[in-house]
């Protein structure tokens, strides 16, 4: 059966690659070695498969219609979107889809009473652009996608994030191949694109943020992260920080629920507080 090897959250600010140089050497220095650390993890476990889960971003779904989570079942997939690629200053990649590993993702989740919404084709924006540059610059593992809504009312909650991240780890594990599979999350952290705080990183909300995970309590997270919670973040974008609950999810069905904070920046110039945590599974 298929292996989960790890799971993490981890940002996907877009000034990592479009506008870096406007930080301080030593904010540079320590965003770049943190996704670096993430990189050499990567490339020690040699995943074949990564499931990806993070903010659509309204990209792909209008305010009006978008799923909770949309898992994307084609068999291949590129990026950036074009809207986004003088923004983003990341070069045009493509990577491999897992169409039957994804649409098991689908079949059974239903089956357990969670519904996802399904697609052949997605755009990417900074949501896969940004991690998969850092951390998979092969491009070389299957991809699945699983674009989310947690910026717009009503949505999932705290644990049914963690529930689907359970779920996704259960399928993993009855998934008949030898197959290994890593659960990338991102989005997050503190940040406000376009609010009243777009300058302001919420310092002490991350790491509190970051804690939590790190002790592991289960129902801990969920009593004290109801969605209003995460806007203490921002409120165009501490929610997305309930796509790392689907990655605590998985790792707590695994039996690792604590989490290990690898890095932290709090970086104004990036808008947005930099950082990940990781579950090793092995």
């Amino acid at each position: 059966m298929a292996q989960l090897v790890a799971t993490m959250g981890i940002a996907h600010a877009p000034g990592v690659t479009g506008w870096l140089d406007r930080a301080p050497k030593e904010e540079q220095d320590a965003v770049l070695a943190g996704y670096a650390e993430f990189a050499r993890r990567m490339e020690a476990l040699k995943p074949d498969v990564i499931i990806g889960v993070a903010n659509d971003h309204l990209l792909n779904f209008p305010m009006s219609n978008i799923p909770d989570f949309c898992v994307g079942i084609g068999d291949h997939w590129d990026g950036p979107a074009p809207w986004f690629k003088d923004w983003l200053n990341v070069p045009d990649y493509a990577i491999a889809g897992h169409r039957d590993m994804a649409r098991a993702l689908v079949r059974e989740s239903a089956k357990a009473g969670i519904n996802h919404a399904f697609a052949e084709h997605l755009l990417f924006d900074d949501n896969w652009s940004v991690p998969l540059k850092f951390l998979f610059p092969k491009y070389d593992a299957k991809f699945i996608p699983i674009h989310m809504n947690p910026i717009v009312p009503p949505t999932p909650s705290s644990g049914r994030c963690l529930e689907v991240g359970k779920q996704i780890a259960r399928i993993v594990s009855a998934y008949p191949s030898d197959e290994r599979v890593v659960v990338m999350a991102t989005g997050g952290l503190s940040h406000d694109p376009g609010g009243v705080d777009y300058f302001t990183v919420h310092e002490d909300f991350d790491r509190w943020f970051m804690g939590l995970l790190e002790d592991g309590d289960i129902a801990q997270v969920e009593r004290e992260l109801p969605f209003e919670k995460y806007l203490e973040g921002g409120d165009g974008g501490g929610g997305e920080l309930l796509a790392w609950l689907v990655a605590m999810g998985a790792a707590a069905e695994a039996g690792r629920p604590n989490a290990e904070s690898v890095f932290y920046v709090p970086s104004v110039p990036l808008r947005c507080g930099m950082g990940g945590s990781y579950w090793d599974l092995t």
